[in-house]
């Protein structure tokens, strides 16, 4: 199974995953108070000089954009269809903004990291008797960690009906695609309770 975090030993690999994580919340905050264009474009300058600095290949990281920037871009068009030029602009430079510093803290902060700090995060709820903290970080760690999957069974499933001569159409890709998620959803729930992660 792919994962989104690069083994490399860059810069940005060196800083502490709270730091960065505190970063990219910072970032996300940021760009949408802001709505003029300069100060957007900057912050996507930054972004993408974090992200293709992550250690990846650059082709590898391109790929990597492309299910984000789709669905950019698609906002993008809508936002210039029924507001105006200057919203649109915005829109995308602040998603790109965004889409850009996110992947470069996925791409440098491991799954074991990213569990241990929303656990952390997470310890006032449990110990307010909310929730249990580290079910939360459990539960974060496998959405990250199975995004990169279920697009790529997306794509598997999406050229094995092409190739087949199927009209691609969003039923017959996304049934076999959910079962596929489910099924395995299963086999994780059965391997996380045989290892007794979730015992008190």
């Amino acid at each position: 199974m792919k994962a989104l975090y690069v083994d490399r030993q860059t810069w940005q690999h060196r800083l502490p995953p709270r730091l960065k994580l505190i970063v990219l919340v910072t970032v996300s905050v940021a760009v949408f108070l802001l709505d003029r264009p300069l100060p957007l474009a900057i912050a996507a300058l930054a972004g993408a000089a974090c992200y293709f600095s992550a250690g990846m290949g650059l082709r590898e990281a391109l790929r990597r954009l492309i299910p984000a920037l789709v669905t950019i871009v698609a906002v993008a068009l809508f936002t210039l269809l029924f507001q105006s030029a200057a919203q649109a602009v915005t829109a995308l430079l602040r998603l790109t903004a965004l889409m850009l510093f996110a992947g470069a803290v996925t791409a440098t902060v491991s799954i074991t990291q990213f569990m241990d700090e929303i656990t952390l995060a997470a310890t006032p709820l449990e110990k307010a008797g909310l929730a249990r903290a580290a079910d939360i970080g459990l539960a974060s760690a496998l959405v990250v960690r199975f995004v990169p999957e279920i697009l790529g069974r997306y794509e598997a499933i999406s050229q094995a009906q092409a190739a087949r001569g199927v009209r691609p159409r969003a039923l017959a890709t996304l049934m076999p695609l959910i079962i596929l998620t489910l099924r395995d959803a299963d086999s994780i729930a059965a391997a996380i309770d045989a290892r007794g992660f979730r015992q008190p």
